[in-house]
């Protein structure tokens, strides 16, 4: 009987010390690190909730002019269309790029940004994030057109990609929402 209860005891101090040191590796694991106020999704995620209820579709605005890789000393216009629902648990922000060839003066003024992007046909980037903070947490994906031409794929998210995201998002993204203005919505 003095024996049961010296096993008792010691089983019950052994079950506390891995329930505590279990749940001391779990917590650390559970908790992710604070995203800041001026996080450009946490601010995109403040206008899309405040200002479009949590929800936004088919909206398009004009990105930057870069080089075009396949025909040196040309110029394209990046195209960027976005989705974002509130609610979806994966994949609440979804940004799309395409590009067509320079666009005239007359053209910009002719043409909305969502005419241009249908124009374009085919995406060549798409960025899908989930939660507030840098892109490449948990739940962030990066497609990229394929180099045959093919469709797009998934692609390892670099330093230049989350620069990439970070400069759609504060450089284009961000001051058109604000506006309410340029691009288009067709909630």
């Amino acid at each position: 009987m003095k024996n049961n209860g010296r096993i008792s005891w010691m089983t019950l101090v052994v079950t506390l010390i891995v329930l505590v040191l279990g749940g001391a590796q779990l917590t650390a694991k559970d908790k992710t690190p604070q995203v800041g106020p001026n996080d450009p999704t946490v601010r995109l995620y403040g206008v899309l909730d405040s200002k479009y209820n949590g929800a936004l579709e088919d909206y398009c605005v004009l990105g930057a002019v870069v080089d075009d890789p396949k025909n040196p000393g040309q110029k394209q216009q990046n195209v960027v269309r976005v989705e974002y629902k509130k609610d979806r648990p994966f994949g609440k922000l979804r940004i799309y790029l395409r590009s067509v060839a320079q666009l005239s003066p007359a053209q910009l003024k002719t043409y909305t940004p969502k005419q241009i992007y249908d124009f374009a046909e085919t995406d060549s980037a798409k960025f899908t994030k989930t939660d507030p903070g840098p892109f490449g947490r948990p739940g962030d994906v990066y497609f990229e057109l394929a180099p045959d031409g093919g469709a797009l794929a998934t692609v390892n998210i670099t330093p230049e990609v989350q620069a990439h995201y970070e400069r759609l998002v504060t450089d284009f993204l961000l001051p058109s929402l604000e506006k309410g203005s340029t691009g288009t919505n067709s909630q």
